[in-house]
């Protein structure tokens, strides 16, 4: 099992229940994919996109329940691998999701990965 991990606010997680599938934020909407980080990979996603920010969520998948011509694992950040979804998923596929919440210096405090 390989579980990989998607940071999203909780008002965009909410609509995604809410309508039963997420199509992905701003920037996936942008890219044309859903961007998705490995457990080596999501803290520094966390720190270089997200510094700061609240209200946020870590919402595990697991990257073999999507077909493979839709997962595909492609060089990002620094020759970096990183998972990128070509479509959108149903929100039921989450394995899990919690809160990111900041500690005392400002950075994401994560949960056991």
């Amino acid at each position: 099992m390989s579980l990989i991990f998607k940071i999203a606010p909780k008002a965009l997680w909410q609509e995604a229940v809410e309508a039963g599938f997420f199509a992905g934020a701003p920037i996936d909407l942008a890219d044309g994919f859903i961007h998705f980080s490995s457990a080596g990979t999501v803290k520094e996603t966390a720190a270089l996109h997200f510094a700061g920010q609240t209200d946020l969520l870590l919402i595990a998948v697991e990257s073999d329940d999507f077909p493979e011509d839709q997962m595909k694992w492609e060089t990002s950040r620094g020759g970096t691998l990183f998972p990128h979804l070509h479509g959108r998923f149903p929100a039921s596929k989450a394995r899990w999701v919690k809160p990111l919440p900041l500690d005392a210096s400002g950075n994401h405090e994560f949960p056991e990965l």
